[in-house]
């Protein structure tokens, strides 16, 4: 007879799921949280008002409604309101692997095509939660790997781009000049000396120290003109589809991939979550809380596209804090949202971060996205590579890989087309998938 599922334990763990900490232990893991996720929420819109050239009050509104929209999916995620969310301390931020995609539907039609695209894949991920048993056969491992990998590759070019001087720096001639590389440097080599470091504080704290040196650095220099603002006053209030909304299928479908592949992320996050918090991780209660988890992956980020922000994702690197504190309390989540939702509506915070210069930015996003790259690799090399997974890969990175290196190739293609295939992380991600399918690994 078998036994009946018992939650795994968790060592070191102070408080569990459904504890409530005192006021101050919870202030003190919330706002590790937050120091943990802060930077990683803020940079996807950076990057991407940088490469749109976007203004400085648009670039601050975009900040804004990120952590805005991050605070309302963390706290569905944490609470679990009906079927949707997992109901663990699971925290949501803007991802980065829409970067690529999301800036290529800028290009094609503004902000209002991007919003549309992120609302309508939405639905790609929420379906997938319904599914999770038959996704899996079809999203391996090796897929997600393949894909994780092609994301960070492809980022890296945004990151050098920025490191550089950014689109602005291309347009009056200074783009690569040394006062551009070497401030990026600066932050680069600041973060992986922080990151070194044996006190766990400095460690966590790396890229947000290495950011505001690089920051008064830039000042220094003369390269932040905060005379720019009018007022840093007020609020910010979030106005659902501000910019319009409009739908480009191309955009469409090149999302909806993205979307598919952090289904499966989600999937690994919300396990690791529930063995760290010491919950099942089999059975009839897992599965409801990793579909309900999914499901509010996507619906948050319909949410999120609604309210003039970019698709959200579960954070990885909360996983690691929740070990860290010995603090694994749903209710801490709620204190997270919470301050991140504060913190949205003060267009303060927003404008500030819009002033900083691309290259201090870039410095930060070139190690993440190498980071992101490695974390593939790490997913590819924990399966077994026999002749037919090489295969796979080869072709997955063979396609995905030209299209980013020699773009013209698409140019005698069809727009819809051109527009699909001209990211190498939807190219290299369906050829993954079909190749995988044709080839028959399991």
């Amino acid at each position: 007879m078998e036994e009946p599922q018992s939650p795994t334990p968790s060592a070191g763990l102070i408080y569990g799921l459904n504890d409530r900490p005192p006021l101050r232990e919870t202030l003190f893991a919330a706002l590790q949280h937050l120091l943990a996720i802060f930077v990683a929420i803020i940079t996807p819109p950076l990057i991407i008002a940088g490469a749109l050239t976007l203004d400085l009050n648009t670039t601050g509104y975009l900040v804004s409604m990120a952590l805005f929209a991050s605070g309302i999916s963390t706290f569905i995620q944490c609470r679990r309101v009906g079927f949707i969310g997992c109901g663990l301390l699971c925290i949501q931020g803007t991802s980065f692997s829409f970067i690529g995609p999301i800036i290529s539907a800028g290009l094609t039609g503004g902000l209002s095509t991007i919003f549309g695209a992120c609302i309508a894949a939405a639905s790609v991920e929420m379906f997938i939660s319904r599914l999770l048993k038959y996704t899996r056969k079809i999203i391996t491992p090796l897929v997600s790997g393949i894909v994780v990998t092609l994301i960070g590759m492809s980022l890296i070019k945004v990151g050098i781009t920025a490191c550089g001087g950014g689109a602005a720096a291309q347009a009056d001639g200074t783009f690569g000049s040394v006062r551009h590389v070497g401030l990026a440097a600066l932050v680069l080599i600041l973060i992986i000396f922080f990151n070194r470091s044996s006190n766990r504080y400095l460690r966590m704290s790396s890229i947000v120290i290495g950011l505001a040196i690089g920051y008064i650095a830039a000042w220094c220099l003369g390269m932040v003109d905060f005379s720019s603002i009018q007022n840093y006053g007020g609020l910010n209030i979030p106005i659902p589809f501000r910019y319009g909304l409009s739908f480009d299928i191309s955009s469409i479908i090149a999302l909806a991939l993205i979307y598919l592949i952090t289904a499966i992320e989600a999937y690994g996050d919300i396990t690791a979550n529930s063995l760290i918090s010491g919950e099942p991780v089999e059975g009839e209660k897992f599965v409801k809380r990793a579909s309900g988890g999914i499901f509010a992956d996507g619906f948050n980020s319909m949410i999120a596209g609604c309210l003039n922000s970019f698709p959200n994702s579960i954070f990885a690197q909360n996983n690691g804090m929740i070990q860290l504190t010995g603090v694994a309390s749903r209710y801490v989540g709620y204190y997270i949202a919470g301050m991140l939702v504060l913190l949205g509506l003060f267009p303060s915070v927003g404008l500030v971060f819009s002033l900083m210069p691309e290259p201090v930015l870039g410095g930060a996003t070139l190690l993440m996205f190498g980071t992101v790259a490695a974390a593939g690799i790490r997913i590819i090399a924990s399966q077994s590579i026999d002749r037919k997974a090489t295969l796979v890969i080869a072709l997955s990175f063979a396609f995905g890989l030209s299209v980013e290196l020699v773009p013209d190739i698409l140019c005698q293609l069809p727009d819809t087309l051109r527009n699909i295939f001209s990211s190498g992380i939807t190219t290299g991600g369906i050829t993954a998938i079909l190749a995988n399918l044709l080839i028959r690994i399991k």
